[in-house]
């Protein structure tokens, strides 16, 4: 039986636990040869020693698959080049980039530190941009070659980043931030064959278990069907669009789109500004949900 990932090369960053480590079964069921990364670190982000990532790689392989560990830091540059370059050598190519490493250090923007929003935005921003970009450099390289792939990449944003959420100003920008990657990466790779997507995953997990009560969330495999098939050659028509995934529940995310406008045909003045604006503002529908309100 023909799988629908047959043939196809993957790396799964953040795949030693939780919705990654799903990610990363579930790719292989679907028979892609996966790059299993994981760092190792604590849900803060601190040093944990053995990487969980081998393990994932074995269960693998007990299934019949063909897997292998990294332990790069997806947010060091030559690191993430080095986890690209490992696919190629050791599958012989690559197909698929699952974004999907990142952790939490929650705080209300008047506490948070200098040091917080610098990792926090560090694993989640530059942990996508790095891997992407040498992916992007690589699949660019073989379409000039006249080896053009099929190539997908499924970044991780989040409701926190697409809809707000209270007491975690820094991991909300990063996820928003990762979302508008997505849809311009979108458009300057396509040329290249490769389709960019992004998914919203609710799940419990390390990360949510200690932001509100996880006990009615799904599972983190609940949302891996969807990441395989975004990463099919079939999904090749799907691009820069970012995908709310919710147990049994997808929804397509509209982002931030033109709504109500007012054009004056010149400058407005500032004491015409609150009334013609409010008028506007309640012509737009306010946002659906806070996330921790």
């Amino acid at each position: 039986m023909t799988k629908i990932l047959d043939g196809r090369v993957a790396i799964v960053t953040g795949a030693g636990r939780g919705i990654g480590r799903a990610h990363a079964l579930e790719l292989a069921a679907q028979g892609a040869a996966v790059v299993v990364n994981d760092f190792g670190v604590s849900l803060a982000g601190e040093g944990e020693g053995a990487s969980p990532a081998d393990q994932v790689v074995a269960e693998i392989e007990a299934a019949g698959g063909r897997a292998v560990a990294n332990g790069a830091d997806v947010a060091d540059f030559a690191q993430a080049e080095a986890m690209v370059r490992q696919a190629v050598d050791t599958f012989g190519g690559l197909d698929v980039l699952v974004n999907n490493a990142g952790f939490v250090r929650d705080r209300m923007l008047v506490n948070t530190s200098e040091e917080e929003w610098d990792a926090v935005v560090r694993v989640h921003l530059k942990g996508h941009f790095a891997p992407l970009r040498h992916a992007g450099a690589y699949w660019r390289a073989e379409a000039k070659e006249g080896r053009q792939r099929a190539a997908r990449v499924v970044n991780t944003s989040s409701g926190a980043g697409l809809q707000g959420s209270i007491g975690q100003t820094t991991y909300s920008a990063a996820k928003a931030g990762i979302a508008g990657m997505t849809l311009v990466a979108a458009a300057e790779m396509g040329r290249y064959g490769v389709t960019v997507n992004a998914i919203a995953p609710v799940a419990r997990t390390r990360m949510t278990e200690g932001a509100f009560d996880t006990s009615a969330m799904p599972e983190p495999g609940d949302n891996s069907p969807v990441v395989a098939w975004l990463a099919s050659e079939e999904a090749g028509d799907v691009t820069g669009r970012v995908i709310e995934i919710e147990g049994g529940k997808v929804t397509v995310e509209n982002g931030w789109t033109h709504g109500p406008a007012d054009d004056l045909g010149r400058r407005w003045r500032t004491d015409e500004v609150g009334e013609r604006l409010r008028a506007l503002l309640a012509q737009a529908p306010a946002p659906e949900k806070v996330y921790g309100a």
